[in-house]
């Protein structure tokens, strides 16, 4: 557990002088001690947002360590810049809702990292439309829920899914979730909800090999490397935010199912960095991409 009157600010403005000046200056004025401090601005290039990033991990005095008096402390700083600022303190753990189908590898392996206290988060329930995990969730002590869906399921039927997920994520405060291979496409009003607050596992090197059964299209077209990509989900299928992506290189005598077992474990190796930096607050939107400080 982290030390008590530890936090991570994170901000995002338009890129300006004079930023992390104020903000450094702010948090010596006010007692604090910056044990880690990171910056980005975006402003090169024809399709820079000119938006500044950063993060700030810190300790403050007893006297301000809750993030209610931070934020009242950080207003003027905050209005002065346009300032999009949030304050997060290192005690208060995550609460993350895992979502599997019938592919188990990603939830295996974000399970093991959790158990081990590699992956700093709570986990109150895990979410299938299929009840193949529900003894391996027993065995971590974690409530399954199963909520399945008949195949070829209308659109209204699959709302009435999600939304008994979305009540789960209100009832359970669920700050994150997880699709660790959940292979349903959601509506728009599901990933609006949810709206940089889900990650997505998907099987291939985004931008190519979109949708269903990438290894097999990857196959098809005799790729040299297979990889896989972390991103944020949006309505338009895999076309979120990019966290996270790796690669791992093939060659002309693998099969589609050679391709498939090499690239499950890119998958868990590359959902759980991009699990473990959105819980440790290093990922900020950037427009349709991400600032991830690692």
């Amino acid at each position: 557990m982290a030390p008590p009157h530890e936090f991570i600010l994170t901000l995002a403005c338009p890129d300006t002088k004079g930023i992390v000046h104020s903000v450094s200056g702010l948090l010596y004025q006010a007692g604090c001690n910056i044990l880690d401090s990171q910056q980005f601005g975006d402003v090169l290039g024809d399709v820079a947002t000119g938006l500044f990033f950063m993060r700030v991990h810190f300790e403050a005095p007893p006297q301000l360590a809750d993030v209610a008096t931070l934020d009242r402390l950080f207003g003027h700083v905050r209005q002065q810049f346009g300032m999009q600022a949030t304050f997060h303190a290192m005690t208060e753990r995550p609460r993350v809702l895992l979502m599997v189908s019938q592919h188990g590898h990603c939830l295996n392996d974000l399970l093991f990292r959790w158990k081990s206290g590699q992956l700093p988060v709570d986990i109150p329930a895990i979410v299938s439309n299929h009840s193949t995990y529900s003894a391996l969730a027993d065995s971590y002590g974690i409530p399954f829920h199963h909520l399945p869906l008949p195949a070829g399921a209308d659109a209204a039927t699959k709302r009435a899914q999600e939304q008994r997920i979305e009540a789960l994520v209100e009832a359970e405060r669920i700050d994150l979730v997880v699709l660790a291979r959940y292979m349903q496409i959601l509506s728009g009003e599901f990933c609006e909800r949810l709206k940089g607050r889900a990650i997505n596992i998907h099987h291939s090197f985004l931008p190519g090999f979109k949708g269903a059964r990438p290894y097999h299209q990857a196959h098809h077209r005799g790729v040299k490397l297979i990889g896989a990509t972390a991103h944020y989900v949006t309505a338009d299928l895999d076309e979120g935010p990019i966290i996270e992506q790796d690669v791992e290189r093939v060659d002309h005598a693998s099969s589609a199912d050679d391709l498939t077992a090499v690239g499950r474990d890119v998958e868990c190796v590359v959902l759980a960095r991009a699990v473990r930096w959105h819980v440790e607050r290093r990922v900020l939107m950037n427009g349709h991409k991400t600032v991830v400080f690692r």
